[in-house]
């Protein structure tokens, strides 16, 4: 029995591999879902989990996953469903983070990008499938996703899939996975629309409950301000200067409202970025990584696009329009104060919101007292357009450190002239000093292949394979960037 108090990843039965990602990722000790969920999950048995967005549930599900995978088999053994595209970006880069050292493929599909990439991609080798529910049953329809090897199902953000209204795809996807495979479901809620998928769904699950600490909920400092009609813009601007926040997510109530905002900052010179569901896709996802890695300080979203998204340090949230639901305010201001740090939470409030503050004290049990518009302060100005000016360098991507010691060829050949991953790992292993071990993911694509080089090997490899025919011929190869 492991001691829950001071339990570490190595007391879990976690390969060396996984446990260095881990560490690499900056993943230090287990949260309280982690330390609930990985038994369960390890132990081959299915949970379902009522946990808040930000408490580490995907690590608590992709750790077994990556553990259970066997890397020869071509067709994907895992599944993970999401209600949003952003959510399965940021899904599969974590998991493909998790098992970096197994050399796991983790593709991640979904609407507003060409199917007919994705169905490239799956044509490879897929380990584990990230996608929409949509777009996954698009693709099983085309039979370009094969369920038929699935030992892992997994609902996650189980509440807004529903709210979205993908019930039917979850439940057709649910009906049509191989018997004994291991479905697990994480929601924020347990709403009578979830239960009923698990009564039909789910056997022999084990619940788990991982609500907000005291603690954790204490470290949200809560502020509110009146704001009416025509005074409100202006009063948000001087709480912006007032509290010069290094990194803050600004909620609208609609999209017209995101777009208002962002206009009126922009002709402001306040740089910023908006995240809304009438963007396009490349849009949205271009716009999720360059706030992540700190290239604007102030995002300005509604709800739903920013729902499950995991940025880190975000010191401030600020409510432009006041949530219309009391669970909403909590799943906003949660945005900030995570993993041990203190956050603010600042809410503009007009006179026909007055009857919503009173919902929101009474659900979470603090009171939220009213200030007056804090005005302007000529020191606290001058500092807020001089942070303005000041353009920090942006941060890593996660996983840079995984990264390290990695690189990436590129390999003139592909589909088209027969090339496949054992005519380039039989090559490259022809190289004294070279292992299998060395060789991490291979992509094959039509007329171009890549392959990534581990453990500081990437250049002897380049150097050889110059003058070293594969397949009977000698390949234009190339260093690139990026990662497979």
């Amino acid at each position: 029995m492991i001691n829950q108090d001071n339990v570490q990843f190595s007391d879990y039965a976690i390969s060396d591999g996984i446990l260095e990602a881990l560490k690499a990722l900056g993943y230090n000790s287990p949260t309280n879902i982690q330390k609930e969920v990985l038994p369960v999950l390890l132990a081959g048995k299915n949970a379902v989990v009522k946990a808040p967005t930000g408490s580490g549930k995907t690590a608590a599900f992709a750790i077994p996953i990556c553990e259970s995978i066997e890397w020869e088999e071509n067709a994907p053994q895992a599944l993970v469903l999401e209600p949003t595209r952003e959510l399965s970006v940021q899904v599969s880069d974590e998991i493909f983070h998790i098992g970096r050292k197994r050399r796991l493929k983790v593709p991640a599909v979904f609407g507003g990008f060409p199917v007919d990439k994705q169905i490239q991609t799956l044509r490879q080798k897929s380990h584990i499938v990230v996608g929409t529910p949509g777009r996954v049953m698009d693709l099983v329809r085309r039979d370009s996703l094969k369920l038929d090897k699935i030992k892992w199902l997994i609902l996650d953000e189980a509440d807004l899939m529903l709210d979205m209204g993908f019930v039917d795809e979850v439940k057709e996807i649910c009906a049509l996975i191989p018997k004994g495979c291991r479905i697990s479901l994480f929601s924020a809620t347990l709403k009578p629309e979830i239960q009923e998928l698990v009564d039909e769904f789910i056997r022999d699950m084990v619940p788990i409950i991982v609500e907000n600490t005291e603690e954790s909920a204490g470290s949200i400092e809560q502020k509110a301000y009146r704001a009416d009609g025509e005074e409100k813009y202006h009063t948000f601007l001087h709480v912006l200067m007032d509290e010069n926040p290094e990194s803050c997510i600004i909620f609208c109530g609609t999209r017209e409202m995101v777009n208002v905002l962002f206009q009126k900052l922009r002709r402001n010179r306040i740089f910023c970025g908006m995240l809304h569901g009438d963007m396009e896709q490349k849009e949205r996802l271009k716009t999720v990584d360059a706030f992540r890695r700190g290239c604007f300080r102030f995002l300005i979203a509604t709800d739903v696009a920013a729902r499950g998204i995991d940025f880190e340090s975000i010191t401030h949230v600020i409510n432009y329009d006041f949530p219309t639901g009391k669970e909403t305010y909590v799943h906003r201001i949660g945005r900030t104060g995570r993993n041990g740090k203190s956050g603010i939470a600042v809410s503009l409030v007009s006179d026909e919101e007055l009857h919503m503050v009173k919902q929101v004290e009474a659900y979470t049990g603090r009171s939220l007292t009213l200030l007056a518009d804090p005005g302007t302060d000529e020191e606290k100005e001058k500092e807020f357009w001089k942070s303005q000016r000041i353009k920090s360098a942006p941060k890593p991507a996660k996983g840079a450190a995984l990264n390290a010691g990695i690189m990436r060829l590129s390999i003139g050949g592909g589909r088209k002239s027969k090339l496949r991953a054992s005519d380039i790992v039989g090559t490259i292993c022809g190289l004294e000093g070279i292992e299998v071990s060395d060789i991490g993911i291979i992509d094959i694509r039509d007329s171009l292949s890549y392959v990534e080089i581990l453990n500081q090997k990437g250049n002897m490899v380049l150097e050889y394979l110059q003058t070293r025919p594969i397949k009977g011929k000698i390949r234009k190869v190339r260093k690139t960037r990026g990662t497979l």
